[in-house]
C-alpha cells in the first residue's frame, strides 16, 4: 500500500454469512471520541489495497494519493469505547467493501476521527415505545442502541423487525434472541423473502418487514396496536422498504420526522 496515515487496526473479523461480516476496529495512538448510538464512522483504504477474491474488477477511477472512504453505521455500544464494531455487506463492484473484505486481524486501515449522524434516539420521547425496522446491515445502528440501553436498565417497550433474503443473512440473530429472553419489554421478529431457497425448512414468517408491521405481531406481543401518540418508528435499510413503510405509516397517521416538523418516523437513507 502507499504511504497513508492508516491510524487504526483490525482487531477482529467475523464472516456471518456470504458477503456479510462484522469487523472490530481499534484506533492506534488516539482515543475514540464519544458518540451517540445510531451514528456512523468513516473507514478508508488506499486504492492499491488488495480486493477480496469475490470482488468484481475495479472499474472506478481513484485519485492518486487519496483514500477511498465510506461511512458505516456503528453496531457497538457507545459505552464500549475501546473499539468500534461495524456490520458490512460486500458490494462486489464497489470501491471500498471489496478491500475491507480482504483485511485480516492486524491489518491497518484509516478510521475517521469524527463520528456523526442524526439517526439517534435523541428526538424520540423517553416514554415512547420503539419499533426498529431494518433490512440487512441496516440493523447495525439498532444494535448500538440496544447494547447501550439494556445495560442502563431501559424498560421501554422495544420491537425489532428484521428482513433478509435468507436465514443466513440475519446478522446478530443469537444476540437478539437472547435479548428477547432476558428482557420482557423487548421482542424480535425476523422474516425472509426467499424461503424456498433454504436448505432446511424455514419455520418463521416469509415475506418482507412491511408484512410484519401490517400483521398482528405487535398486537400479540404488546396487546394493542401501536399509535402515533405512543410509538416512534425507525427505518433503516433497503430504500424500497423505507419508501413502502413511509407510505404505509403515513396512511396510519405516522408522520416522518424532521428538525423543522417533528414526527413519529425516523429514517436513515444511506444508499
Amino acid at each position: 500500500m502507499g504511504k497513508f496515515d492508516l491510524n487504526a487496526v483490525v482487531q477482529q473479523r467475523t464472516e456471518v454469512g456470504p458477503g456479510l461480516m462484522v469487523i472490530r476496529v481499534v484506533p492506534e495512538g488516539w482515543e475514540l471520541p464519544e458518540f451517540t448510538p445510531g451514528q456512523f464512522a468513516v473507514l478508508g483504504l488506499p486504492p492499491d489495497a488488495p480486493r477480496c477474491d469475490l470482488a468484481d474488477p475495479d472499474e472506478e477511477e481513484h485519485k492518486p494519493g487519496s483514500l477511498i472512504r465510506r461511512a458505516y453505521s456503528i453496531a457497538s455500544a457507545s459505552i464500549a469505547r475501546e473499539h468500534l464494531e461495524l456490520y458490512i455487506t460486500l458490494v462486489r463492484s464497489g470501491g471500498l467493501t471489496p478491500r475491507l473484505f480482504a483485511l485480516e486481524p492486524g491489518d491497518r486501515l484509516w478510521l475517521g476521527p469524527k463520528i456523526t449522524g442524526r439517526f439517534t434516539l435523541d428526538d424520540a420521547p423517553d416514554d415512547a415505545d420503539l419499533v426498529l425496522v431494518a433490512t440487512g446491515t441496516g440493523l447495525a445502528p439498532y444494535m448500538s442502541m440496544l447494547r447501550t440501553m439494556f445495560p442502563e436498565g431501559s424498560e421501554r417497550r422495544i420491537a425489532v423487525f428484521l428482513g433478509a433474503r435468507h436465514s443466513w443473512d440475519l446478522g446478530y440473530q443469537a444476540e437478539l434472541m437472547t435479548m428477547a429472553r432476558l428482557h420482557s419489554s423487548f421482542s424480535y421478529q425476523a422474516v425472509i423473502s426467499r424461503p424456498a431457497e433454504e436448505p432446511v425448512p424455514w419455520g418463521g414468517p416469509a415475506g418482507y418487514v412491511q408484512d410484519l408491521w401490517q400483521g398482528d405481531h405487535l398486537e400479540r406481543v404488546w396487546g394493542s396496536r401501536p399509535t402515533p401518540e405512543s410509538t416512534r418508528i425507525f427505518l433503516c435499510g433497503n430504500p424500497a422498504m423505507i419508501e413502502d413503510m413511509v407510505t404505509i405509516l403515513d396512511d396510519e397517521g405516522f408522520r416522518e420526522h424532521s428538525r423543522k416538523e417533528p414526527g413519529h418516523v425516523y429514517v436513515e437513507r444511506y444508499w
